[in-house]
């Protein structure tokens, strides 16, 4: 996701804008380092917010977070009046205003803007990002953002943007877990699957995902671009939303029990591979 991002900003920002950019793995970082002349590669986050006027950060995990905020060599420790960081992370409220509170206390700006989009929309620069934060952060971070996607949305306060992309990701992995199922139940029935998915795209539940992940679902393929164990992650964090606000979910639960299934042995696959553990095991001979 960041590699896509970063090479839209490279591409479309003006010529002799400089990069500063930093990687746990250094591996990618390090290559396009080697094909541009303007992008160098920091020896830790806090070198990269300390020497850079606005920072984008794209996280997979909680944990990733507090790896790489909260460490000695981290973003918060490099944070110093007028610094900016906009974090593109899909992690809970919680953490993420906890984030823009200690960013705030070191007199930096703050901006959470999620995105809605996985590998492909981010090396498009088809993304939509989901924002909360003060209108002129956005403002002023909004020429970047139209580089690298193709909406930008303001929803208030911090906090806010992640609980929409929550919200957005919940709705998703229930959708493709429901569409596993009648896959598998059209197998079992000696229906031909590929003729289902017609069906499908010609009527009103005709959408790009079914499009896009069916054919593999139907292979029993599923080559990464949004990895199951983050699909499942945000559904949980979605229910655990919804609990504090007295909201019941019982299909995204089942949904998230699906995923949780499948997380065990293709949790770093494609979110699709939730089709595995629905489908009807074959009989042995």
């Amino acid at each position: 996701m960041g590699k896509g991002m970063l090479n839209n900003l490279i591409a479309k920002m003006p010529s002799g804008t400089e990069f500063l950019v930093w990687n746990r793995s250094k591996d990618v970082v390090n290559g396009i380092a080697g094909e541009h002349a303007n992008v160098t590669v920091a020896a830790t986050a806090k070198e990269v917010v300390e020497k850079c006027e606005t920072t984008y950060c794209m996280l997979s995990t909680l944990e990733a977070s507090v790896a790489v905020f909260d460490s000695l060599d981290g973003v918060i420790a490099g944070v110093s009046v007028g610094k900016t960081i906009v974090d593109c992370a899909t992690l809970t409220p919680e953490r993420i205003k906890d984030a823009a509170a200690r960013i705030a206390a070191a007199g930096g700006l703050f901006l959470e803007a999620p995105v809605s989009g996985s590998k492909v929309p981010a090396e498009k620069g088809a993304l939509i990002f989901l924002c909360g934060g003060d209108r002129a952060v956005f403002d002023a971070i909004r020429p970047a953002l139209d580089m690298m996607g193709k909406a930008s949305f303001l929803f208030g306060d911090v906090g806010q943007g992640s609980r929409l992309k929550l919200i957005v990701n919940m709705i998703m992995g229930t959708m493709l877990s429901a569409f596993g199922e009648g896959m598998a139940l059209c197998e079992a029935a000696d229906l031909p699957a590929d003729k289902l998915l017609e069906v499908l795209n010609l009527g009103a539940m005709a959408n790009p995902m079914f499009q896009l992940k069916g054919p593999n679902m139907i292979k029993d393929t599923h080559p990464t671009h949004f990895p199951l164990k983050h699909a499942q992650k945000d559904i949980r964090f979605a229910i655990c939303m919804a609990d504090e606000l007295g909201v019941s979910l019982p299909t995204s639960a089942a949904a998230n029990e699906s995923f949780k299934r499948a997380r065990v042995e293709h949790g770093d696959e494609d979110f699709s591979a939730v089709y595995s553990v629905l489908k009807k095991p074959k009989s042995k001979k």
